[in-house]
């Protein structure tokens, strides 16, 4: 993997597949405050409070891992309809497939080539260099998680209405004030 990837990537946790004993290998993942800071920097949060991964990882086909668990993580976000910042929890189940990158390819190709399509089964991902990031997989899914307009609970939006004193209903309601009058 490229160093200046890895120093880029808010959280890292490398498993290359020879560590994986055929019975399969359980990995528990719990973010550092500097990590927690890194992810919420990476999505744009105010804070990410806390996260933690349980991960049961396991041989798949031979030279593939499969990946399944789930992360918990406390986050702040900022209200789309009060720009309040509110804290709340995300719990998402996590599953991935890996193959090597001879075979990865080939099996999407095979998947794009069925006449059925199969939303269930994802083609995998290609193993790089021998293994995975545990740590970038469960930042993609904490950023997957994130709802991308989140709202504090119990906060609505009100559109202004003209004539209420909140100013212009609408954005072109700015610009007709500036219009001379009598103009057409």
């Amino acid at each position: 993997m490229n160093k200046d990837i890895e120093t880029l990537a808010p959280l890292s946790r490398r498993l290359t597949v020879a560590e994986v004993p055929p019975e399969g290998l359980d990995v528990d993942i719990d973010a550092t405050p500097a990590e927690c800071a890194a992810l919420a920097r990476h999505n744009a949060l105010p804070a990410v409070h806390s996260l933690h991964a349980e991960l049961r990882t396991r041989r798949w086909r031979g030279d593939g891992l499969e990946i399944d668990g789930e992360l918990r993580a406390s986050v702040r976000q900022t209200c789309v309809a009060t720009l309040e910042d509110f804290d709340s929890d995300i719990i998402e189940p996590v599953h991935m497939r890996f193959a090597p990158p001879d075979e990865a390819p080939r099996s999407r190709r095979r998947h794009e080539e069925t006449t059925e399509i199969s939303l269930e089964e994802d083609p995998p991902d290609p193993l790089i260099g021998g293994g995975v990031d545990l740590g970038a997989v469960v930042s993609e899914f904490l950023t997957l998680a994130l709802d991308p307009y989140p709202r504090k609970p119990g906060a609505h939006f009100v559109e202004p209405q003209p004539g209420d004193g909140s100013g212009a209903a609408s954005p072109f309601g700015a610009l007709r004030r500036l219009k001379p009058r009598g103009e057409a």
